[in-house]
């Protein structure tokens, strides 16, 4: 990845504040950075993505394809970066309400240990995973790796979430504590911004 699309994707985040954007609208602007499903390495690819999974069996629940995972970034109020990647990832899984605690523990061996280097999960972005994980079982929201997402694409991403029954309010109070707990995380520092 050149420094440009690396700054790029450093700073690319739809606060959870912009709520009249269009997700499609949103989805743009990722689209423009010019990440590809290809570009991402295959054991992240085989573990997140369901195009790996085998037949009536889902290694995790949660999986979805880029395109999706992309577009949860933006309706969860999220950038690129690590901490970013684990709420989603976590989220996700967790709205499934299928997440076993062996589940939760094996994706976590994979991300900190097997993935390359830059794409690991530090125990800080573990701690993030967990706690989305629990956060999207607590949610009222639809399973969101198994909800057309290009039903909700044209509307104002507040009416995008409420569609989902994915909460404001449920993401706002955790970002406060995930902003007190990492004061130095470009990531978590961000989250409230308008």
């Amino acid at each position: 990845m050149s420094e440009s699309i690396q700054e790029r994707v450093r700073h690319w985040h739809v606060p959870l504040a912009r709520t009249e954007i269009s997700l499609s609208a949103a989805h743009a602007g990722i689209q423009s950075l010019g990440l590809q499903q290809d570009d991402v390495p295959f054991i992240v690819q085989l573990v997140e993505n369901p195009r790996y999974d085998l037949p009536g069996f889902h290694v995790f629940n949660g999986a979805v394809d880029l395109r999706t995972h992309d577009l949860l970034h933006i309706l969860l109020g999220r950038g690129l970066l690590p901490k970013d990647e684990a709420f989603v990832i976590g989220f996700t899984m967790g709205s499934t309400d299928r997440v076993s605690q062996t589940e939760e523990r094996l994706f976590a061996f994979f991300s900190k240990y097997l993935y390359p280097r830059e794409y690991r999960f530090t125990d800080d972005d573990l701690r993030v995973f967990r706690d989305a994980v629990r956060l999207g079982f607590v949610s009222d929201c639809d399973a969101l790796s198994e909800t057309d997402l290009d039903r909700v694409a044209e509307l104002p991403l507040r009416e995008a979430r409420r569609a989902l029954g994915i909460e404001d309010d449920l993401l706002r109070a955790y970002f406060a504590i995930e902003k007190r707990r990492y004061p130095d995380s470009f990531e978590s520092a961000r989250l409230l911004d308008l």
